[in-house]
């Protein structure tokens, strides 16, 4: 990880209204999401997040949707532009590989539009037998 930057686990360290504005107004997944739903999401999540170490300003978040024991879903993951091409990305997902290893789960899903590299660094993969996987959309989403 670069010596600028720092990853967490600590959810107090959020910035929750920076977060929240990146994934609102700036992702393609949860636009439009409301605060409301933003603070119950994650505070129902494992929450992470990278840091310029000498401002302590965020530059990346991720949650991750687990039981703890044998499923978990990253999701979220938002880097911000001023921080792209500095690691941000990197450090946020290999932090976050490296707090769930404990947890020796049998799967970590993900869905990505535009980032299947940075996942492939770690093991991410498309999957084997995709017809065995479904989903049920929200109204939202139909």
């Amino acid at each position: 990880m670069p010596s600028a930057i720092e990853f967490s686990a600590d959810p107090a360290r959020i910035q929750r209204d920076r977060v929240h504005a990146w994934l609102a107004d700036e992702s393609y997944w949860a636009a439009g999401r409301s605060r409301e739903a933003h603070d119950a999401a994650v505070d129902a999540s494992r929450n992470f997040g990278v840091y310029d170490a000498t401002t302590g300003e965020q530059l990346g978040y991720a949650r991750v949707i687990t039981d703890g024991v044998t499923f978990a879903w990253l999701c979220d993951v938002f880097v911000a532009g001023s921080a792209r091409g500095r690691g941000v990305g990197v450090a946020l997902v290999a932090g976050v590989v490296d707090a769930l290893a404990p947890l020796d789960l049998k799967r970590i899903g993900l869905t990505t539009a535009d980032a299947h590299g940075l996942y492939e660094k770690f093991g991410f993969r498309a999957l084997e037998e995709p017809e065995q996987w479904m989903a049920r959309m929200g109204p939202a989403m139909r």
